[in-house]
């Protein structure tokens, strides 16, 4: 049991979940070793629902598919931090709470998984270091983001994008084991976070990894990441001042703007970590350079803009203008 000190740390209980968790508890108590922390571990909505589709969040899924219940913790002083991904935390916050920092930023890209073809007969396979364009007509990838499904098939229209669902280790086994699955797509971040790598010669490595699965880093040309894809957040309850001073010390500035134009974008388009668009901030120095695509109605549209660090929202709200007028 906590002792009434402690300060609880809210998270959800998957796997990628608690590494992320237990790395922001690592650095509470470094930054504040006189303070007890611990962590507490909640079921969200998104946890529950393994069988709902992804790909049509406003038809079968709630918003706030995981982080709901975390925030309904902070609200009830059940919890004072609560760790999330911060591309699944929406835009618009409840009444009460806000974003209070975000760590250091992953490296954003993703990452396409595929079988190798030297181990994986009867199930067809690929050479190691494919690339997009070398997979044959009617490939299928599976994959429930609409921002990847998009950007995939704008570079190969031909390909059959099919929905997925499950944790990372859930996924790499459907990849290993369904004939019918050629490929798949996930978070070089998440990746990283489980502590699987990939190897020079392109095969993913780590605890539990099938048997002769392949992986190569897509560029941001290509698939440009989430809103917020990398970075963790950690949301706390508006004036709280002990827990302001706690996120003061963990904030990292870079990243903290980067996902600040990234998301006043997403929230001027009017949509969730579903919709199918997509934004990357890069810092240089005080200027904040960004892209963003988006999907929408139809083909892509694309804009790119600079501003100061000052004026990183505002960057995010111009970007939407431009690809909604």
């Amino acid at each position: 049991m906590p002792t009434p000190a402690s300060i609880l740390i809210a998270t959800r209980g998957s796997a990628l979940a608690l590494a992320q968790a237990n790395n922001v508890l690592a650095q509470c108590r470094a930054a504040f070793p006189q303070l007890a922390f611990e962590l507490k571990i909640i079921k969200t909505t998104g946890d529950k629902l393994q069988t709902a589709s992804m790909s049509q969040p406003n038809a079968s899924l709630p918003k706030g598919l995981f982080t709901k219940e975390l925030e309904v913790a902070l609200l009830n002083q059940e919890a004072d931090l609560a760790v999330h991904s911060l591309k699944d935390l929406p835009t618009e916050l409840p009444t009460g709470l806000k974003l209070g920092a975000v760590g250091p930023r992953a490296d954003v890209r993703d990452v396409l998984l595929y079988r190798d073809a030297r181990v994986s007969a009867p199930r067809r396979g690929f050479a190691p270091h494919l690339v997009l364009k070398d997979l044959p007509a009617g490939a299928v990838i599976a994959t429930s983001s609409t921002r990847r499904k998009a950007q995939l098939l704008a570079a190969r229209p031909d390909l059959e994008i099919v929905e997925i669902r499950g944790n990372v280790a859930t996924r790499l086994h459907k990849l290993a084991e369904r004939a019918e699955l050629d490929a798949t797509v996930l978070a070089l971040a998440g990746l990283s976070r489980l502590h699987y790598a990939i190897t020079p010669e392109g095969r993913l490595t780590g605890e539990g990894v099938p048997d002769g699965v392949l992986a190569i880093v897509l560029d941001t040309d290509l698939m440009l990441p989430c809103v917020g894809q990398g970075a963790v957040g950690i949301e706390i309850r508006e004036h709280d001042e002990r827990m302001e001073t706690l996120c003061a010390r963990l904030n990292h500035a870079e990243t903290f703007y980067g996902v600040t134009a990234e998301r006043a974008f997403l929230h001027a388009m009017g949509g969730g970590c579903q919709s199918p668009v997509a934004a990357y901030a890069e810092i240089t120095g005080e200027t904040i350079q960004m892209r963003a695509i988006s999907f929408r109605d139809g083909p892509a549209r694309r804009a790119t803009g600079t501003a100061p660090l000052a004026d990183a929202a505002a960057l995010g709200q111009r970007l939407a203008k431009e690809l909604t007028d």
